[in-house]
């Protein structure tokens, strides 16, 4: 396997996260995501302006996992929280975490979780929330493992005009 590396993302990826993150939403999702509704979604929500005003907001973070020649591979995204669930101040919300199907189940998604909640940990937060499809369970054992517990609230997810369900799960820092 080709040697990895983590970096916290700047100013300046917005095209590096705009590319990871279409092809790791339509990898985990284009099995029961309709088309077109995804392509729409992907063109939206992982454009190259969408990431670009993600990393010019200092309240918002993001990590990078690249290849040894600098090909981005995995991500996570670290934002305040924006869910259907009542938060405290300073509480943050994981809002992305994802690897290249080649490159999970080597300890990177771990990395990237454990450089999150360091962060969330520095800047006082005292919970880390994040949103987990209703259908992944690999990633809802993930998460569980990492200390995670589901909150009992749920959020809907729309992509094009299909509603999908999140749980929102949450994990106390401090």
């Amino acid at each position: 396997m080709t040697a990895l590396t983590l970096r916290r993302a700047e100013p300046g990826d917005a095209a590096r996260l705009s590319l990871l993150g279409g092809a790791t939403f339509l990898h985990s999702f284009a099995h029961d995501h309709p088309g077109d509704a995804m392509v729409a979604h992907v063109e939206h929500y992982h454009s190259c302006d969408w990431y670009a005003r993600l990393l010019a907001n200092p309240e918002n973070a993001a990590w990078i996992v690249e290849t040894a020649l600098k090909a981005p591979v995995g991500y996570a995204v670290m934002t305040p929280p924006a869910l259907d669930c009542e938060t405290g101040a300073g509480d943050l919300e994981l809002k992305r975490i994802y690897l290249l199907g080649p490159f999970q189940s080597g300890g990177w998604g771990v990395k990237l979780l454990d450089a999150v909640e360091t962060e969330a940990r520095a800047l006082g937060a005292g919970r880390l929330f994040l949103c987990v499809y209703s259908a992944n369970h690999a990633a809802q054992r993930f998460y569980q493992r990492r200390g995670y517990a589901d909150t009992g609230c749920k959020q809907n997810f729309m992509v094009g005009d299909v509603e999908f369900e999140d749980f929102i799960w949450v994990k106390t820092l401090n």
